[in-house]
């Protein structure tokens, strides 16, 4: 016997499930006319759909980590991305913000990138990870990530990081 996936398998008893579909509604409307076919159908539609729920194995995919950042507390995902939003807006506006909070985040997937695909260490090999990083294009988003340049607290006086500069630094993340 063939090993056949999916709903090919299961054909006889769907056959089998219509054919008692039909005969229930032709049952109902014979008995009660067309408005008790209708309930009669709809409620084995929603038995099914029941007994399909509780023979399909859950999810497999474990649920996101928990997030506890700066005191923020336990988030959900809606709020986490609400605040991700709200953080790359800021960085658009304040270097200090970006540097507070978005930098950081670039960073740490920088170094995941040069460390799985390249074998260097973004904070131990920090001239080879700018090398990598412009190769291909300019040097001018190593400002933007290097990690030995100090934090700026300028109260949010200085212009935040530009769009396309961003854009640009998350498309060299792509294909690096």
């Amino acid at each position: 016997m063939s090993d056949r996936g999916g709903w090919r398998a299961a054909r006889p008893e769907i056959v089998i499930g219509l054919i008692a579909a039909a005969a229930l509604g032709a049952g109902a409307y014979a008995f009660a006319g067309p408005a008790a076919a209708v309930v009669a159908l709809t409620g084995a539609g929603v038995a099914v759909l029941a007994g399909l729920r509780a023979l399909t194995p859950p999810d497999e995919v474990a649920p996101p980590p928990e997030e506890t950042l700066s005191g923020r507390g336990q988030t959900t995902t809606f709020a986490r991305f609400w605040r991700r939003h709200s953080d790359v807006q800021a960085a658009t506006k304040s270097l200090a913000a970006y540097d507070y909070e978005l930098r950081t985040t670039l960073q740490h997937l920088l170094a995941a990138r040069l460390s799985e695909r390249h074998g260097i260490s973004l904070y131990d090999e920090p001239e080879a990870a700018r090398r990598l990083l412009a190769r291909g294009g300019s040097d001018r988003l190593w400002f933007w990530l290097d990690p030995g340049r100090e934090a700026v607290t300028d109260e949010g006086k200085a212009a935040g990081i530009p769009p396309r500069t961003l854009a640009a630094i998350i498309e060299r993340l792509e294909h690096l």
